[in-house]
């Protein structure tokens, strides 16, 4: 017994050890030492930026930001002579931390089995040692959206810093909000050829069963809350028999957590914007591909909207070839509150690019940096805390040689939570070991 229990224990420690040029990035355990970073231009978003400014960091907040500063004793000085400082990104949707290889089920945990599953939390699932982080963060992205997939209630979202050894480390706000995969009726499979009349019944048939399973879900839950709040209020010892699904509904049905409904074509967006009315719930609208055919009910309602991701194409062949990345020029022209997503894990890295595609196609470029830093954070009501370079705000902050936005500029500082972090990831790693092949 002592010898097979020797055994095992000698296999999951062989198991632990880092594969030959497999990149080995330790995450930070808690806030560090203090910086001071000089002479650079400082970009706050909120505010002008600053020329020849400083930003301080101490005890993992930001504690000045302006052209005279004071130097706390025994903090690093960091020389920002033609570099930028900007805050650290912020991808509004993304699966980090829930996939590793989309090829191997085992490093998948994005969807859970069956329709309705409000409760699968993001957060509890993530791995804070995935080889997607470092490659993300080293981009200038600091915090993601990590959001479950899959069915029609997915689950919960988790607001994440791309930092941290353990997942309650990571995690800035949880849960972000509750995503439902809005049900629309497939009229044409995905062989790509048209739907006989017999597919379409089946098409519309499914959509009107899946759009009544989310409204009975929604009645039943908005009825479960009505009785736990009942039994809370007179301290009742026989409460409502704990149903996980209805359970985790109880915040988005009392308003503490909103909907986030993946919808693109405008009449699904419709839907959703009516279904959202009907159950009495804020809605954040994810995906929106067809925004611009909605922009007076998305205004007049005050939806939030979650866009992109950008790099993909339009969702109909008569759809004009740049309305992708038109959509966010619209928004901001009609006043509706977005931010951008890229939607997946692997090529959450391109955030800032996806940004500056809709700066080429009428997004003010300003706006195109709000869009990935303080507007994301005042959508899922973390503004006070990340999205912007002020005094009192957790030192997520970037140090760049130009506009973050631009893919030749490069990143030479980074820091998460106060932490300097290093700026390596499995690809410099690889890039390293194979530039020096005899």
């Amino acid at each position: 017994m002592k010898l097979r229990t020797m055994l095992l224990c000698a296999a999951l420690m062989t198991a632990s050890l880092p594969i030959a040029g497999q990149s080995v990035i330790l995450n930070n355990p808690g806030p560090g030492g203090a910086y001071v970073i000089r002479n650079a231009t400082i970009y706050p978003v909120t505010s002008a930026p600053i020329e020849s400014g400083s930003i301080v960091i101490a005890g993992g907040k930001i504690v000045a930001v302006g052209r005279t500063v004071d130097t706390p004793e025994g903090a690093t000085v960091i020389d920002g002579t033609g570099l930028s400082v900007y805050p650290g990104m912020i991808d509004s949707g993304t699966s980090i931390g829930l996939t590793e290889v989309g090829s191997v089920a085992g490093t998948r945990d994005i969807q859970e089995l069956g329709d309705l599953n409000p409760n699968a939390v993001a957060a509890v699932a993530l791995n804070p040692h995935s080889n997607v982080i470092p490659v993300t963060r080293i981009n200038g992205i600091t915090t993601v959206l990590t959001e479950p997939g899959g069915g029609i209630i997915s689950g919960q979202s988790a607001l994440i810093q791309l930092s941290g050894w353990t997942p309650p480390e990571m995690v800035l706000k949880s849960p972000a909000g509750m995503h439902i995969n809005f049900p629309r009726v497939r009229t044409t499979p995905l062989s790509g050829q048209p739907q006989d009349e017999e597919g379409e019944k089946r098409a519309k048939k499914q959509y009107t069963s899946q759009l009544e399973k989310l409204r009975d879900t929604f009645r039943d839950a908005k009825a479960y809350e009505k009785a736990l709040s009942a039994s809370e209020k007179i301290n009742a010892q026989h409460r409502p028999e704990k149903d996980l699904i209805l359970h985790a509904l109880v915040p988005v049905v009392r308003g503490d957590v909103p909907l986030v409904i993946f919808a693109n074509l405008e009449a699904d967006i419709r839907e959703a914007m009516k279904f959202s009315d009907e159950v009495g719930i804020r809605m954040i609208l994810s995906g929106g591909q067809e925004v611009q055919r909605v922009l007076p009910e998305l205004r007049s309602k005050n939806v939030p909207v979650l866009l992109g991701p950008i790099w993909t194409l339009p969702g109909k062949e008569d759809d004009p070839y740049d309305l992708l990345f038109s959509n966010a020029a619209a928004l901001h022209q009609a006043g509706i509150r977005f931010a951008i997503r890229t939607g997946g894990a692997h090529n959450a890295r391109h955030l800032p690019y996806q940004a500056a595609a809709c700066a080429a196609f009428g997004l003010p470029k300003e706006e195109a940096l709000r869009a990935v830093t303080i507007s994301p954070a005042e959508i899922f009501g973390v503004a006070d805390r990340i999205g912007s370079l002020e005094a009192g705000k957790i030192a997520n902050v970037i140090v760049t040689d130009g506009d973050p936005l631009e893919i030749r500029t490069n990143l030479v500082r980074l820091f998460i939570g106060g932490e300097d972090i290093p700026l390596d990831s499995y690809h410099t790693l690889q890039y390293d070991k194979f530039s020096r092949r005899p």
